[in-house]
């Protein structure tokens, strides 16, 4: 009887974990959607010739910072595509 007790509760606690971990997936997965979409129409608009600056383009490093880093990490490449510096 204790066997198959210990059998449920272990198993709500994996279920529970593992919600828990693809909720926080999730939220990862749609900030680098985000990240890659404000990326595409900061190009797309000529957003940073507005600013007088080049824009950011599509180089691999790009494309991963926006994409691991989402919408900070395009902030962090528009600073510094501000202060000169290019990825």
């Amino acid at each position: 009887m204790s066997d198959i007790l210990i059998s449920v509760l272990l198993i709500i606690v994996v279920v529970a974990i593992a919600y828990y971990l693809l909720k926080k997936f999730m939220v990862l997965v749609i900030n680098a959607i985000l990240g890659l979409i404000v990326l595409f129409l900061l190009n797309f608009f000529h957003v940073m010739q507005w600013l007088g600056k080049p824009d950011l383009g599509y180089s691999l490093a790009t494309i991963i910072i926006c994409a691991v880093g989402g919408l900070p990490g395009v902030l962090v490449l528009i600073l510094l595509n501000i202060f000169g510096i290019t990825v």
